[in-house]
């Protein structure tokens, strides 16, 4: 009897070690768990893509929606328009023209602007040059490129105006347009171009630079979408170096794509204001910010 016993509790012990309720429980718990992580990554990936496709978006909205005078300064401007659609390609060029009735030596301007910014010529060559080196012709056509160019403009003292171009290039293959900037500072009074020597200290860029670094840190800080960007090289500054409009109260510098910030965060351009560059800047009559 004791030893039925015994065996009768080892059996006991024994069932409940291999109970298979419990294993079938266990294991679909861990199955479920396993398959919730599984999910959970590729969710987290398109979630991060989805953001940063938005924020390209908004971005470029920005941009476009800027204010600007151009209004303001309709007798001016005369307002132009190229526009051509081919195979391979479409260009689509707002651009202005200042009115030499006005005054004669704007041509000076308009000459630039016709024969060395808008570039048509130069740009149709580059871009038929490119699509040689793309043997699937059917592919070429399905994915056009497209030039698109505009601008924004500003007036200081009825002496100067500063001009913002901004380039939109849609490249094959590609979800969105990249963005490359130009920027113009032109004298009305004397009817010349002018450059960073004509607003700051000469050898001040690495003042500057440092400036645009400490305004871009504090952007950082502050959690203004400038999460991923990073300090303005010495290379790069000089390249950009005329890269500016002037306001009344500050100069805004800008940047093409990923120069500072990659394309889904941070902005364009980095607003300096005047009062944190009086250490810097040439006071002379001819320098309009203080005219």
């Amino acid at each position: 009897m004791r030893i039925l016993l015994i065996y009768f509790l080892v059996f006991i012990v024994f069932a409940c070690k291999n109970d298979p309720k419990q294993t079938e429980s266990e294991t679909e718990t861990d199955k479920n768990l396993v398959e919730t992580v599984k999910d959970s990554v590729p969710t987290n990936r398109e979630d991060v893509e989805l953001k940063k496709q938005q924020s390209i978006i908004l971005k470029q909205k920005t941009l476009k929606e800027k204010p600007d005078e151009k209004f303001e300064l309709q007798e001016l401007i005369i307002a132009k328009n190229f526009k051509k659609e081919a195979d391979l390609y479409t260009l689509d060029f707002h651009y202005p023209l200042l009115n030499e009735k006005i005054k004669a030596g704007y041509a000076n301007f308009n000459e630039y602007i016709n024969d060395y910014y808008v570039g048509i010529t130069a740009i149709e060559a580059r871009i038929l040059e490119d699509a040689e080196l793309i043997c699937d012709t059917v592919a070429t056509n399905r994915f056009r490129e497209k030039r698109t160019i505009d601008y924004k403009i500003y007036s200081v003292n009825d002496k100067l105006i500063s001009m913002l171009f901004y380039k939109e290039n849609f490249y094959r293959r590609t979800l969105h347009p990249s963005y490359s900037f130009d920027c113009i500072n032109f004298d009305l009074e004397q009817s010349v171009f002018m450059t960073y020597e004509d607003f700051f200290v000469e050898g001040s860029e690495e003042d500057l630079r440092k400036i645009l670094n400490n305004l871009l840190v504090e952007k950082i800080t502050a959690g203004d979408m400038y999460y991923d960007c990073w300090e303005i090289t010495v290379d790069d500054f000089f390249e950009y170096k005329n890269n500016f409009v002037v306001n009344d109260t500050y100069i805004e510098y800008y940047f093409d794509d990923c120069v500072i910030c990659p394309s889904y965060t941070g902005s364009y351009s980095i607003k300096i204001p005047l009062e944190r560059l009086m250490p810097i800047l040439r006071i002379s009559k001819r320098n309009p910010l203080f005219g």
